[in-house]
């Protein structure tokens, strides 16, 4: 009986199946505070071509090879009429690095020119099914999910990228095309989710 129980805890706590693709973007209204305590909104921030939504975090080595990458990829997602907002899912309680003032200074390191938020209670994490930083979730100007997963192919060494999966995606959705690649896996570190209330 305890076994049965115990099952059912672990399954309720499992993170809802990632998104399908052809979704739209879930909780889009579901309000979030920056490193400066503004309000930001998933909604709020997509714009006429689409919508970037980015699972990051501060302490991931995997975040941190990227970050650069991120902030530039970030960049040219506005400069293409997409929408960009990063979230940070983690509970500082579990990986103190990942507080507000770790990610001020990622921002302020890295140079993000998009909000970059704060996921109290990993609620977005799970609407979105999100298991790793970074996980990207792209969305064409009709609100569907158009590519999901990682950045590029080679998180150690940026002048070995064979293949940049986002900016393709993000280049694909600024013509109003569909991504040739829809889907990859997400490398990174797990999200250390919130417990559930």
């Amino acid at each position: 009986m305890r076994t049965i129980a115990l099952a059912l805890v672990l399954a309720m706590a499992t993170p809802l199946s990632a998104l399908e693709l052809g979704a739209q973007i879930p909780y889009a209204s579901h309000s979030m505070v920056d490193v400066d305590a503004r309000r930001w909104t998933v909604g709020q921030v997509s714009a006429e071509r689409g919508t970037l939504v980015l699972f990051i975090c501060v302490h991931c080595p995997w975040v941190k090879r990227w970050n650069g990458r991120i902030a530039a990829l970030g960049a040219f997602a506005k400069s293409s009429g997409i929408g960009v907002i990063a979230l940070n899912s983690n509970d500082p309680r579990r990986m103190t690095q990942d507080g507000v003032d770790g990610m001020r200074q990622q921002i302020e390191a890295h140079g993000f020119e998009f909000p970059y938020v704060v996921d109290s209670g990993s609620v977005m994490a799970r609407g979105f099914g999100a298991q790793r930083t970074p996980e990207a979730y792209l969305f064409d100007a009709a609100g569907a999910l158009v590519y999901h997963g990682t950045v590029d192919d080679n998180a150690a060494d940026p002048d070995a990228v064979g293949t940049h999966f986002l900016r393709d995606a993000i280049v694909s959705v600024a013509l109003g095309k569909r991504p040739a690649l829809a889907e990859t896996k997400a490398l990174g570190c797990t999200i250390k989710l919130y417990p559930e209330p």
